[in-house]
């Protein structure tokens, strides 16, 4: 057990809050297990649902099978697709297939991909700040390949091409760091001075919290460890957070087997997070090992409360109610 004080203590931990999952993970995480139970397994997950090795090993033990493309999964079957959403051509392909397909990608995902429409739709070159290859960044190109330009930081300001420069958005994938992403939409302005802004911002809520907390740990310890996995990229974000934020070091890790003893050598005080794809337990396991180090005494630094939640996919909503209600009125 873990003691947790707010004395100031000559070894202690700075645990983060908030910190692990977000509404949209927890939404997609559930909706696979949810899945599982409703129609059994195997249910095939069209890349990983959430990035993180630990839940989707979990899920994969449970009956759920992780695929890279549509075509791997036979026809007639179920798939789900990512928190990080898909583009239309996919919905499209999972239609050839005769797959049920349950959408999990998350609303403030979702909210993105209808502003890339709405814009390529009112004849708008939308600049979309993210990062290469990632596969939110993806899916949100889909939806309109011809007008969506990607703009993978600062450096890429001066070779953006548009067709009329009265007439440019900005966009972003939501897992970014607040202060890069502004740092380049700075520039944007300078390059276009008619540059639209989003009609809100799409740098997720659950994102930015946990950036702001980060920065309040790093600005008194000496090292910030952030649990994470290497393909998240708000996790990689709070690394670089917490070093902007004062940190000596900080290191991202999958578990607390990923901890270097030398990491802790002349530290006092140790900030502590995790990305928004990583479940508590997780963290609860990086706690332990630190306390078995003399790091036993746990300051939580609350910088706000979340209270956010998702409803599930309405493909899995529909067929759970469906079933309620049999059992209900005792049908077979």
């Amino acid at each position: 057990m873990v003691h947790m004080t707010a004395a100031t203590t000559s070894r202690r931990v700075l645990l983060a809050a908030p910190r692990g999952y977000c509404a949209g993970v927890d939404r997609a995480v559930i909706a696979v297990e949810k899945a599982l139970e409703q129609y059994g397994a195997p249910i095939y997950v069209r890349k990983e649902i959430v990035h993180n090795k630990y839940v989707v090993r979990t899920l994969e033990k449970k009956g759920a099978v992780f695929v890279d493309e549509t075509e791997e999964v036979p026809e007639g079957n179920i798939v789900i697709f990512s928190a990080h959403g898909v583009a239309p051509v996919v919905h499209e392909e999972a239609a050839e297939r005769r797959l049920a397909s349950i959408d999990a990608t998350c609303p403030l995902v979702t909210k993105v991909h209808k502003e890339a429409v709405r814009f390529a739709n009112e004849d708008y070159d939308i600049l979309l700040i993210g990062h290469e290859g990632h596969e939110e960044v993806v899916g949100t190109m889909g939806e309109a390949p011809e007008r969506i330009h990607l703009v993978d930081g600062p450096d890429d300001v001066a070779s953006v091409k548009v067709r009329d420069e009265s007439k440019v958005v900005w966009l972003s994938q939501t897992t970014l760091s607040v202060d890069e992403t502004m740092a380049t939409v700075g520039q944007l302005k300078d390059r276009f001075p008619a540059l639209v802004s989003p009609p809100s911002d799409d740098i997720c809520y659950a994102t930015q919290n946990r950036q702001v907390a980060v920065k309040q740990i790093a600005a008194e310890s000496e090292l910030v460890i952030v649990v994470g996995s290497k393909n998240s990229s708000n996790s990689k974000r709070l690394v670089d957070v917490a070093l902007d934020a004062g940190a000596r070091a900080s290191h991202l890790v999958d578990g607390a087997d990923e901890i270097a003893e030398a990491w802790l050598e002349g530290v006092s005080t140790i900030g502590l997070t995790s990305g928004a794809s990583v479940p508590e337990i997780l963290v609860e396991g990086v706690l332990e090992w630190l306390a078995e180090r003399g790091f036993a005494d746990v300051e939580v630094v609350r910088s706000v409360e979340e209270s956010i939640q998702f409803s599930l996919p309405k493909e899995l909503r529909r067929d759970l109610r469906t079933e309620a209600a049999k059992a209900a009125g005792g049908g077979e």
